[in-house]
């Protein structure tokens, strides 16, 4: 009876110590499996080809957050309507062409789609000479052909306020176009038509777009990359 009673107690500490580890393993793989999925989420968003915004603080969103900048408002659209793409926001508050052209390297890759060239700005409200300007973006979009040829670049036109001076306000102007046209690039424009000049839509510094500002200027940027982009089924 002794021995009987010695039998069953073992059998019952080992089928409860083999329950708590069945237990404790299917605990432990939930997060593995979370960890899984996330990792798997992760390479397809990596697999995704990038539509890349580079440029100053107009392409950063200076005195906002990040998702009211005009790339975040780009990413939203283009999700929602089913577009297979990643967005990237490499904009740099204060970059001047000649820093941008530093900085290029960096930020290409191969799965680079679309290239969003926003950058001259500065130079223009620094008074740099327009033959240094139009020499840095045209070495700018030379890098990105050669990096991939397939590439598709915009061009973002600048404006600048008439108190730089006709000639030097004029010729920048044309630094975008004149470029576009010798590359066979697309051009927007001017990347802040209907918000330049208008306090309601600018921030205090009368430079940076306010949130309803940016909502114009994502609308100036769809306008040209909508024709540029090609749709694809998400899986």
């Amino acid at each position: 009876m002794r021995n009987l009673l010695l039998s069953c107690s073992f059998l019952f500490t080992v089928l409860f110590f083999s329950c708590k580890e069945n237990n404790k393993q299917q605990t432990n793989s939930e997060p593995v499996k979370n960890k899984t999925s996330e990792i798997q989420n992760n390479e397809k968003e990596d697999e995704k080809r990038t539509i890349l915004f580079f440029g100053n603080s107009l392409t950063a969103g200076m005195g906002l957050e990040s998702q009211e900048a005009f790339p975040a408002l780009i990413k939203e659209r283009i999700d929602s309507l089913g577009y297979d793409y990643k967005v990237v926001n490499a904009g740099l508050s204060g970059e001047t062409t000649a820093a941008g052209k530093n900085r290029l390297d960096w930020v290409l890759t191969d799965n680079v789609a679309v290239f969003v060239l926003e950058l001259g700005a500065n130079d223009g409200l620094r008074g740099i000479p327009l033959s240094e300007t139009r020499k840095n973006l045209q070495e700018m979009i030379t890098m990105v052909n050669e990096k991939n040829p397939n590439t598709k670049i915009i061009l973002a036109g600048m404006q600048l306020p008439p108190n730089m001076g006709e000639a030097y306000t004029s010729g920048f102007r044309d630094i975008f176009p004149d470029l576009a046209k010798k590359n066979d690039l697309e051009l927007i424009p001017f990347l802040l038509e209907g918000v330049a000049g208008k306090p309601e839509l600018n921030q205090e510094d009368g430079i940076h777009p306010t949130a309803k500002g940016y909502e114009i200027v994502a609308e100036n940027v769809w306008d040209v990359l909508k024709d540029v982009i090609e749709k694809k089924p998400t899986s």
